[in-house]
């Protein structure tokens, strides 16, 4: 257990917010006429800490909440990770020590969404429901796993995450936070990640989890997370798939007010949001124009560095679209004495060097 759960905190509305010391545990406000309240989990991502579901806390203040520390992530970034089932683990141990009566709403994104699973199918008791988003369980293909590999030499760098951030459509303090902690990530801990998430993250005995659980994609995110849909729909029969038109992978923090509004539907009455559309009613017949989610999921994008997650054009980050040439230029192959801006000092007596002595 973390320090920053011992001190049961709740942060307040515009209260600054830590990488790696952001509460576990929020205890909900009682209303009056309240019997009971629901107790949230939530399960953050690959490549961000807990304080991501920030949105998330303050609009739920009408339950209890906890928002753990994943191995490896957050207070616990210099811990070893050991696996799915051993942080499946670790999440019940925490439900069971803060929960005294009825079942958790899971909810997890990503990396989290995975171990949502494996909690599901290792303590289906605990659990009432389950919510996951952005979470690819068939693996990827080896081009994205080469890549994943590469973008581990870049995982200390400030620009890196910055970067990351804007293709996430994170601003101001969401930035911040996310460069402060991933700065913070080990890359032994992230390649065993991905080296336990390639192949697939669908745990043993799933099966045993009969409660409802609601699957749910970014329009914008990479196909292989719609493609998981098949295989959870196999091993869960009780599964309901849904794409979120016009979102990306970290919606929850993209557009906090929709992902609160699906999260309220589903947890009163595992109601489902109007705005969500099903994958399957949606494909078009043969030869027919695809639907603009089916065209929304098929774009282009890079991969990050949980299997999975998107690292979105520049022009989708905000940035200008590159010129016509820009896009072609590998900067390491530059010759940075061509480029020398600098203007040399006059001669003694003399007039200024032409265009042609200073390189221009």
């Amino acid at each position: 257990m973390t320090a920053a759960k011992d001190q049961n905190k709740t942060p307040a509305s515009g209260a600054g917010r830590d990488a790696t010391d952001y509460p576990e545990v929020h205890p909900g406000r009682h209303h009056d006429g309240q019997r009971s309240m629901k107790t949230l989990v939530f399960l953050h991502g690959g490549n961000v800490g807990n304080w991501s579901w920030d949105p998330q806390v303050l609009a739920f203040g009408d339950c209890n909440i906890l928002t753990l520390h994943l191995p490896a992530f957050g207070a616990r970034f210099e811990e070893t990770w050991d696996g799915l089932e051993s942080a499946a683990d670790d999440v019940a141990a925490l439900i069971a020590d803060e929960v005294s009566e009825g079942g958790v709403h899971l909810v997890g994104i990503s990396l989290g969404g995975v171990i949502a699973l494996h909690v599901a199918a290792r303590h289906p008791e605990l659990v009432d429901s389950v919510l996951i988003t952005g979470t690819p369980v068939t693996g990827v293909g080896q081009a994205a796993r080469a890549f994943q590999r590469m973008q581990l030499k870049l995982i200390g760098s400030e620009w890196f995450w910055r970067f990351q951030a804007g293709a996430y459509g994170m601003v101001d303090d969401e930035r911040e936070l996310f460069t402060e902690h991933g700065v913070k990530l080990k890359a032994e801990n992230m390649r065993a990640i991905m080296d336990e998430m390639d192949p697939g993250g669908l745990p043993q005995k799933l099966g045993s989890y009969r409660g409802p659980v609601l699957a749910l994609a970014g329009a914008k995110e990479p196909k292989v997370v719609q493609k998981s849909f098949d295989a959870l729909r196999a091993r869960l029969p009780q599964v309901i798939t849904r794409v979120v038109p016009g979102m990306h992978h970290q919606w929850n923090i993209e557009n906090p007010i929709l992902f609160n509004s699906v999260l309220r539907k589903w947890i009163s009455d595992a109601g489902l949001h109007q705005i969500l559309v099903d994958p399957q009613a949606a494909k078009p017949a043969p030869g027919a124009k695809a639907t603009p989610v089916e065209q929304a999921a098929e774009a282009p994008a890079n991969q990050d560095l949980e299997a999975g997650e998107p690292t979105l054009p520049a022009q989708e980050a905000g940035q200008k679209k590159p010129g016509r040439f820009a896009g072609k230029i590998d900067p390491r192959k530059l010759d940075p004495k061509k480029f020398d801006l600098k203007k040399k000092a006059p001669k003694q007596g003399g007039k200024p060097d032409s265009p042609a002595d200073t390189g221009k």
